[in-house]
């Protein structure tokens, strides 16, 4: 077993409750802290000690990790007025999990390592059922150093580390993983109306398709486990994922990086927020009908 170390967890929603938990079993001990009073009662009532406020977690935690909705977010906890940049010691660790901007990432990496502060970004993939199995996919963005100074907590965590590059790598990473995963529910959402249309039904179509070419983690998994069951349980919201697909479109435009289809995915997205609430399930989208005339 892991030697006991003190590990702050900030936020501690679907994904960072489940973290928290794997880090415990890791034989960690677990430190949380979310501004969400609820939220951090139902991880306390789990075995999550709770800290008062970040300070605490600054100043008892050689390492934390961030479970956080977005950069401005992570932004204002890190380096805003009496954040961690203002309460920490040199010498602490910043695991951020968060799916996050890669240029934002890199300027507060720059900043925090002025005081002596290391960021690292590993956002994740596998739901909030695989932070509680501790079998998440991590995409990592770092020095090779920090990478393995951080790796048994990453461990704890993960069951898949891919240290990606440096510091912004593992949210570019991210960003194109979560980009693919909403481009093949598009697709694949298409495909299975136009069978259904022609007489063929989804479910007898599902088990040829992922023995052929065409499938992808979205027929392999969400078709059956959460779109076809009904259950759209996922734990990752229509907003988060709007808010990914976001990113991919601020990441080409940048780059200006020609990319038709994905210019067309990100307009869907970005129009389903007239049907589909932010708290939906991102699966939902399956059943959203855009009135885009085309990808251009």
């Amino acid at each position: 077993m892991t030697e006991e170390r003190m590990i702050g967890v900030v936020g501690l929603g679907n994904m960072g409750r489940g973290m928290a938990l794997s880090l415990m079993r890791g034989g960690f001990a677990v430190l949380g802290l979310d501004k969400n009073p609820q939220t951090a009662e139902r991880a306390n009532a789990d075995g999550v000690n709770l800290a008062a406020d970040l300070a605490e977690i600054v100043r008892r935690c050689e390492t934390i990790v961030l479970s956080l909705p977005n950069s401005s977010i992570v932004k204002e906890l890190l380096v805003g007025d009496g954040g961690i940049q203002d309460l920490a010691q040199r010498g602490l660790m910043i695991i951020d999990t968060t799916t996050a901007d890669p240029e934002v990432t890199r300027e507060l990496a720059s900043a925090l390592k002025l005081a002596g502060i290391v960021l690292l970004d590993a956002p994740v993939s596998g739901g909030s059922r695989g932070a509680l199995r501790g079998e998440l996919t991590m995409f990592l963005g770092g020095s090779e150093a920090d990478v393995d100074a951080a790796r048994p907590v990453l461990s704890a965590m993960g069951g898949k580390l891919f240290h990606i590059g440096d510091t912004g790598a593992g949210n570019i990473a991210k960003i194109v993983n979560n980009l693919l995963t909403a481009s093949h529910l598009l697709t694949a959402s298409e495909a299975f109306r136009m069978a259904e249309a022609a007489g063929v039904k989804t479910g007898q179509l599902l088990d040829a398709v992922n023995a052929g070419s065409g499938r992808s983690g979205v027929t392999l998994y969400n078709y059956p486990s959460r779109i076809l069951s009904g259950t759209f349980d996922s734990g990752f919201t229509m907003q988060l994922m709007r808010k990914d697909v976001a990113l991919a479109v601020s990441l080409y435009e940048k780059l200006g990086v020609d990319v038709p289809v994905t210019r067309g995915v990100g307009q869907i997205w970005s129009e389903s927020a007239s049907a589909l609430a932010d708290g939906e399930d991102f699966n939902r989208i399956v059943n959203f009908r855009s009135t885009a005339a085309n990808c251009q």
